[in-house]
């Protein structure tokens, strides 16, 4: 099941793959984008090139739990999607991964403008990773 992982931001989208078999992501790339819509059609043109099976949106909430402006921006994306593709848009909460991706680009010693330039992606490697896991430990405790 090959699954793609997306980092909505104002401007931006962080995409990131899985293999085949669903256990390893990886940062693909990530997009700027003005139009929502526009933005909704290139995700498309990435399902049918990647031969995508399971999408996973990161759920921006407050620190505190509640929701602002940034997950009204990716509820609307989200719509938008579904009413595009059959395929289950998977919802993770994705606090603090633009911090876990900073960090570990800043423990590669890499350059501000080169995180600047994969920082979304790697965001949404990091979105991806925890939907994986979660599945993982899913299929563990159903054969347990």
């Amino acid at each position: 099941m090959k699954c793609l992982g997306m980092d909505l931001g104002t401007r931006t989208l962080g995409l990131a793959t899985s293999d085949r078999l669903g256990i390893i992501s990886s940062p693909y790339k990530t997009i700027r984008y003005e139009d929502i819509d526009w933005l909704v059609d290139e995700v498309l043109k990435i399902i049918k090139e990647q031969k995508i099976e399971v999408l996973v949106l990161g759920y921006p909430k407050n620190m505190n739990n509640t929701l602002g402006e940034a997950v009204e921006r990716t509820n609307n994306f989200k719509s938008k999607l579904e009413s595009k593709t059959d395929l289950e848009i998977n919802l993770i909460d994705e606090r603090l991964s633009t911090v876990e991706a900073t960090n570990y680009l800043l423990n590669e010693d890499m350059s501000r403008k080169g995180r600047k330039r994969v920082v979304d992606a790697v965001a949404a490697s990091v979105i991806l990773d925890t939907y994986l896991r979660r599945e993982q430990l899913k299929k563990e405790n159903n054969n347990e």
